[in-house]
């Protein structure tokens, strides 16, 4: 019996992790997330690391993103896909795989479309609370599509974002996120009727567009003192949402450079220009010393250290609440040099 056990993988189906997100919210899992995150990214140099294979077509791409250090291995599968809708279908779902290093067996399946959302999130919030100016209160949201409630959430409960402004070049999209955050009443939410009055007055500038295309989302005359801005959409080659001349505005963090030089806003950028690795700032547990007028760009393109932590997080919450099912998904002998026998 212990054979079959040891055998044994947690699988968390899409209902299973979505009723437990329920169940315990959106921002507790954020807020239980955010410890993870700073113990791995402090212990950044005991990782394996690699920028993700991909596998590129002219409408998306499919992505594996793994990484490791001495006890825990895993990997996500993902896909960018921007004309989706147009089918019925999401533009980014996900599974991922955590694995025992000792043995390499693999311990848990997970469903991760949810997860990715909330780690990203997540991973946008833990950057700030490093990077942008304290006490930041108005927030601009360009993009409002599936990634927008869960930002919006997590800025708005974990670093006190009281008001934010939407724009997004479909009306309903923006609708749908207002829609959706009607029960907070304590967040206001501006519909904006472009990008520029959107980023008027405001601490942090989130950017989380989804076409695949070198984009100008954002022009240097749009940015004010001061300001915070996190650029989550351009995640892979060919897609960015900033004018370069923004990056030359203030100091630019990544989270694993030969990834973000491939696939980020930095990726059109000449090799000498400078970028600081936001491990390096999270090692030291504090905040970066910015002047009040100072601008930071978070150049974030969502790296396997992220999904590392949430499926780390969700693998020590299933155990501890008795979620899942645990499945035979490798074979379990005790004779564990007879492969062939198990179609006998």
């Amino acid at each position: 019996m212990e054979i079959f056990d040891s055998a044994k993988t947690l699988y968390l189906d899409l209902p299973t992790v979505a009723a437990f997100i329920k169940d315990e919210g959106v921002e507790t899992i954020m807020e239980k997330l955010i410890p993870y995150m700073e113990e791995d990214y402090s212990k950044w140099d005991e990782f394996a690391k690699i920028p993700r294979p991909t596998h590129h077509s002219p409408v998306g791409v499919n992505e594996l993103m793994p990484v490791g250090n001495q006890e825990i291995f895993t990997c996500k599968y993902v896909n960018g896909h921007p004309s989706n809708p147009k089918d019925k279908c999401l533009t980014v779902v996900a599974i991922g795989l955590l694995a025992d290093v000792a043995h390499g067996y693999p311990k848990m399946l997970c469903e991760m479309t949810l997860l990715t959302a909330i780690r990203t999130a997540a991973n946008s919030v833990m950057a700030a609370k490093y990077l942008a100016k304290e006490n930041p209160k108005k927030m601009a949201l360009i993009g409002n599509g599936c990634q927008s409630e869960f930002q919006a959430i997590a800025f708005h409960k974990l670093l006190g974002i009281e008001e934010i402004n939407l724009y997004d070049i479909d009306e309903k999209a923006t609708d749908k996120l207002i829609k959706n955050l009607s029960h907070i009443k304590d967040l206001k939410l501006n519909k904006c009727s472009s990008t520029r009055e959107a980023c008027k007055g405001v601490d942090i500038i989130t950017t989380v567009t989804a076409d695949k295309k070198f984009s100008i989302i954002l022009t240097e005359d749009m940015i004010e003192k001061g300001v915070h801005i996190n650029c989550v959409g351009g995640d892979c080659p060919g897609k960015t949402e900033l004018d370069s001349k923004i990056l030359f505005m203030g100091d630019v963090y990544v989270e694993f450079e030969p990834q973000s030089r491939i696939e980020g806003e930095i990726q059109h950028m000449d090799e000498d220009f400078k970028v600081t690795e936001i491990a390096e700032v999270i090692k030291t547990g504090k905040r970066i010393d910015r002047k009040e007028d100072d601008i930071t760009i978070f150049d974030s393109v969502g790296f396997a250290l992220e999904d590392f932590s949430i499926l780390r997080l969700i693998y020590d919450l299933a155990r501890e609440n008795n979620i899942g099912k645990m499945e035979l998904l490798v074979p379990a002998m005790e004779d564990c040099k007879n492969l062939y026998g198990l179609l006998k």
